[in-house]
């Protein structure tokens, strides 16, 4: 059994393909390739990965019809697009539609392997018990990666979560979007403010009249009890 679990790699080109399972297995994870969107959404549901890398132009179903179907299952594991496309409408689109990060062709292996490593770690069960935190009528659990507003469970990616508990871990404080970038994709500004911006409104849709995200102007994000709460 691999030490880190099993990445699934949905891409059609197979030597792209074979250099991810290359770099992926020197660093410690198990590869399944699948090369047309059906059988990616397949051994999304049966495998159990840790992670997938999508790529978006898939033949049979594209990538991002792979993603909104397991979405819609209720199915959160981190998916890393990829694309030979770098049209920032692609690139929000895929994150709108809960993709956790976007790369374009073409691409560093090392880059890739760097981003599926932050993915797993950040969504893996946190490695020390943690008080949950609240803030208004939400309740974030960091040990069981788990978003309360009251007793409604809150389904989040993986990213959203992050950005969630990591505005709240500070409330009140302002984060700029180059501080969010580092602090929570981990790779400064590589994939641009934008992508803040885009899972900010996504965490601010799922919350509802509750997120406690407030919008400084010029600035960046803070966490804060809603005026209505």
């Amino acid at each position: 059994m691999s030490e880190r679990g099993l990445v699934l790699v949905v891409e059609d080109e197979k030597p792209i393909s074979d250099l991810l399972r290359l770099y992926l297995g020197r660093e410690g994870f198990g590869v399944h390739a699948e090369f047309d969107g059906p059988g990616g959404l397949t051994a999304a549901r049966t495998k159990h990965p840790v992670a997938i890398v999508l790529d978006v132009g898939l033949p049979g179903m594209d990538g991002t019809e792979v993603c909104r179907v397991l979405r819609a299952e209720d199915n959160w594991v981190p998916i890393i697009f990829c694309t030979a496309r770098d049209d920032e409408v692609d690139r929000v689109l895929g994150l709108e539609l809960g993709a956790d990060d976007y790369v374009t062709k073409p691409f560093s292996p090392r880059e890739v392997v760097a981003r599926v490593k932050s993915l797993v770690r950040r969504s893996g069960l946190a490695q020390r018990e943690s008080t949950p935190m609240s803030i208004g009528e939400i309740t974030v659990d960091t040990t069981q990666r788990r978003v309360f507003i009251r007793e409604a469970e809150i389904d989040l990616t993986a990213t959203e979560f992050d950005l969630l508990a990591h505005l709240v871990s500070e409330p009140g404080r302002v984060f700029s979007r180059d501080q969010l970038l580092a602090e929570v994709w981990g790779y400064a500004a590589v994939v641009g403010t934008r992508t803040v911006d885009v899972h900010v409104a996504q965490l601010r849709a799922k919350l509802g009249d509750d997120s406690p995200i407030r919008t400084v102007r010029g600035v960046g994000y803070a966490a804060e009890v809603p005026r209505h709460a």
